[in-house]
């Protein structure tokens, strides 16, 4: 019987044994198929749409592939379906713990996990995963770190990684030692490779990136380092470094170096403890510890934005500090990424709390082409540091005063052009072709000034930060009184060819009126409210900086750029189009002829250009990256006083119009003169010697 009894034992054991590892095997089998070279996540297994029909705004989701869970969820953008979230995970606690101990014992030892995580099949809750490392890796926690990194780097994985790592933080910070440190960046690092960004945008919480970074400052925390200086991390995507201090030390640094885009040169971070903060620790010894990103800030969201198109670039390394309580301020030296000569940068924390970066807790104290030197007020909510980029804009005094003063006298200018216009209208308007052109000139002097009130209006707007509904109104009427001035300008060339080629047969000042408010207000009425019903509804109608239309995602601004350089490509061919149709010298004329019409040509080409608004032709310059600071101070002279020019060349340089000005001011001085005259008649004056 004892020999029966142990062979029956033993064919349980067998059976229970083979059962349990072709279980295994068929995990394996599937764990092989997630499996992909680490970083380098796969794309092909999901499908790119759905297949219904596609009206905006109209939602749809497609199940994972096999052995994923989760869903793909796309939204219909411009008729296309274009996916918006993603949750697609493979990971799980089971799959986490499955070679280190059965199911069973993990939930014998751990009585307090839900029964269905048991199940690959259902989603497990991560908050249970404690039990699990303190059951099988409670010194290192480096029993997790093989499946993370063998998982592909999906949307929901990302998620669900990141859900971890709140979790060890939260529940097992408690000693955490150069090892533990080690696996858990590991851990980051699998999912802030260059290779997983783009998955980031397709997780349905925006504020994962967030919780990453505050988890990993928070587990730092908890770091002892001892009285050992050393580099505890040096993961490509995630590094850690930490040293002893206390109110002896000599002024301590960090530095940080680490390649960024594969391109040649590393991006360089400094970390700066100034030595009179450092006189503020007591005497016994505590820590300083630092952490650099060189690919977080690419990921990291801001919330609560109006306008999720306006998110600002990081163009640095973000850089992690955790000093004492006592230590305030820091200096940071930031290398920047994109080195263009238009790329300014402004140093930033972020504040854990309110989770953005605000621009009140740095001072930036050095600005190159190539690095950045930040103070920084360091706090428990301020943790973080970097520099945003700020491309696109040139944010240099020279230009601000240019357009300031500029704009300042443009319009004083027009106001004058539309005073003199109404004083001498019904003495120069004799013919229909003049009442034409002093109407263009009339309409011209309107758009532009209402352009540059708008303009300045939108300026101080942006600095007041007031309502987005404000600022939506305002880029409109600035890109509708712009693309007012261009029109018209338009007109007025059309009117020039039209006095050229058209000679004997005039058309009705009735029609030629229509056509040019027509051409000079429907055009642009019609481009600025398709742009904003384009724009607004996908938030990418404005600039995040200004009250001006959006590039960097909607390219709304080439509904200004594009009809504006069109006009200024046609005005210049009918300028050139004036200057063959002047007058040619006679065979066997004189060289002062010759001067004579080279002035006259000048002359034409001078008075056309600002009115036809040629100058607008160096914005092409401007628009390219890296342009030299001279072309924008040129464009900024040439388009800030473009009202002035107008009066110059418009209005003072028109014979006719100072011919009607003095026939004004003799009429005006006429009478008064009579009456001195008559008051200093011999008539007169023997009565008043006879009186």
């Amino acid at each position: 019987m004892k020999s029966q009894a142990t062979m029956i034992c033993c064919l349980m054991l067998f059976l229970a044994t083979d059962c349990s590892h072709d279980r295994t095997k068929i995990h394996t089998k599937d764990g092989a198929k997630l499996q992909q070279p680490e970083g380098k996540p796969k794309t092909e297994r999901i499908q790119e749409k759905c297949h219904g029909p596609c009206i905006a705004p109209s939602n749809c989701s497609l199940p994972c592939a096999q052995h994923f869970r989760g869903e793909i969820g796309f939204t219909c953008h411009q008729n296309k379906w274009q996916k918006s979230t993603e949750t697609c995970t493979s990971l799980s606690v089971g799959l986490l713990f499955k070679d280190l101990s059965s199911a069973s014992r993990l939930s014998i030892a751990a009585p307090s996990i839900p029964l269905h995580i048991l199940d690959f099949r259902a989603p497990e809750p991560v908050q249970s995963v404690a039990q699990g490392i303190r059951m099988n890796c409670p010194l290192d926690y480096a029993c997790i770190v093989d499946v993370v990194k063998s998982s592909e780097a999906t949307s929901g994985n990302i998620a669900f990684i990141v859900e971890l790592l709140k979790n060890i933080s939260k529940d097992l910070s408690d000693n955490v030692t150069r090892e533990k440190m080690k696996s858990y960046s590991k851990v980051a690092n699998h999912i802030l490779d260059t290779a997983t960004i783009s998955n980031w945008a397709f997780i349905p919480d925006v504020n994962a990136s967030s919780d990453l970074l505050q988890s990993v400052n928070l587990f730092a925390r908890q770091l002892d380092i001892g009285n050992e200086s050393e580099n505890v991390v040096d993961e490509l995507f995630i590094q850690t470094k930490a040293f002893p201090i206390n109110h002896n030390t000599s002024e301590k640094s960090f530095r940080f170096s680490r390649n960024m885009n594969n391109t040649m040169e590393d991006i360089i971070g400094l970390i700066e403890i100034p030595r009179h903060e450092l006189w503020k620790l007591p005497p016994n010894t505590s820590q300083a510890i630092s952490i650099a990103f060189p690919t977080l800030g690419a990921v990291l969201k801001e919330a609560h934005l109006q306008n999720e198109s306006l998110l600002r670039p990081v163009n640095g390394l973000v850089l992690s500090v955790i000093v004492p309580e006592r230590l305030q301020q820091i200096l940071l030296t930031f290398e920047k990424i994109n080195k263009s000569r238009n790329a300014w940068a402004q140093c930033v924390g972020w504040h854990s709390r309110k989770r953005r970066w605000d621009e009140n807790v740095c001072k930036t104290t050095l600005d190159t082409a190539n690095k950045v030197k930040c103070r920084c007020n360091h706090t428990n909510v301020v943790m973080s540091f970097s520099i945003l980029m700020s491309p696109k804009s040139i944010d240099n005094k020279i230009l601000g005063y240019i357009t300031c003063i500029g704009l300042s006298v443009s319009i004083l200018s027009l106001i004058l052009c539309l005073l003199i216009e109404a004083t001498v209208w019904s003495q120069v308007v004799v013919t229909e072709i003049s009442y034409m052109r002093h109407l263009c000139i009339v309409n011209i002097a309107v758009s532009l000034l209402a352009a540059n009130v708008w303009f300045i209006v939108a300026s101080n707007f942006n600095r007041k930060g007031l309502d987005h509904n404000w600022c939506v109104a305002m880029t409109f009427f600035s890109h509708f009184f712009y693309l007012s001035l261009f029109f018209w300008m338009l007109f007025k060339a059309l009117l020039i060819i039209y006095g050229i080629l058209v000679v004997f047969r005039r058309m009705l000042k009735s029609r030629m009126m229509a056509i040019g408010f027509v051409i000079g207000y429907g055009c642009p009425l019609i481009i600025a409210v398709t742009t904003v019903a384009v724009t607004v509804p996908e938030k990418g109608y404005m600039r995040r900086d200004a009250c001006w239309l959006n590039w960097d995602n909607t390219k709304a601004l080439l509904a200004f750029a594009i009809p504006a350089l069109i006009i200024v490509a046609v005005n210049l061919l009918v300028v050139l189009v004036v200057a063959v149709n002047t007058q040619r010298p006679s065979i066997g004329s004189s060289k002062s002829q010759d001067v004579a019409i080279i002035m006259r040509i000048s002359k034409n080409v001078a008075i056309l250009t600002p009115l036809l608004g040629l100058t607008w032709g160096f914005g092409i310059a401007i628009l390219i990256d890296g342009t030299s600071l001279i072309f924008h101070i040129i464009f900024a002279l040439l388009n800030a006083f473009q009202g002035f020019f107008i009066l110059l060349f418009g209005t003072i340089m028109d014979h006719k119009i100072r011919d009607a000005l003095r026939m004004k001011m003799s009429s005006l001085k006429g009478p008064s003169r009579v009456a001195e005259n008559a008051s200093l008649s011999p008539t007169n004056g023997s009565k008043l010697m006879h009186r």
